[in-house]
């Protein structure tokens, strides 16, 4: 199965790519873990509701862009459906067996994800019902991924 972060925004402090980039390399030996950044739109200091909209249009238009055609894809929204460490395990052990090799998770910037968007997910997905920074949230998939994944391989990392 391989595995893909499609994020709008970058990484700027190195302690956040570290984290990152730990748990891509331990990902190796379970598909891989790739992560596409993509820039998030500039907007003025005090952006008016219609710029703010249309800036998520236009993250939302290259995140569909860069979706493969044949990938299970789930968004992360406050809104999502909760998981615990063991039905996201659940569920990547099974996406194989319905014929899909490999899946994407969205995060979109800190104005959000488009409604066209939020169509095109199979699954929406939600860590907690509170706000977190895009950069935290990132390493927190991807040590979930890698937590998922050692459930699978019956590891003794997750107890």
């Amino acid at each position: 199965m391989q595995h893909t972060i499609l994020a709008v925004g970058k990484l700027d402090e190195r302690y956040w790519r570290e984290a990152c980039a730990e748990y891509c390399k331990r990902m190796g030996r379970f598909g891989g873990l790739e992560i596409i950044e993509l820039p998030e739109q500039r907007l003025p200091k005090r952006p008016d509701p219609g710029e703010i909209a249309r800036a998520v249009e236009r993250e939302g238009e290259e995140m569909l862009a860069r979706l493969p055609k044949r990938a299970y894809v789930c968004g992360l929204f406050i809104e999502g459906k909760p998981r615990s460490s063991e039905s996201l395990a659940q569920l990547l052990g099974n996406l194989p067996l319905q014929g899909y090799s490999q899946i994407v998770f969205l995060i979109g910037g800190s104005n959000g994800m488009s409604q066209a968007v939020r169509t095109a997910c199979h699954e929406t997905l939600s860590f907690s019902p509170m706000t977190f920074p895009h950069q935290l949230m990132r390493v927190m998939l991807c040590e979930q991924l890698y937590r998922a994944q050692t459930i699978l391989a019956g590891t003794g990392y997750h107890k």
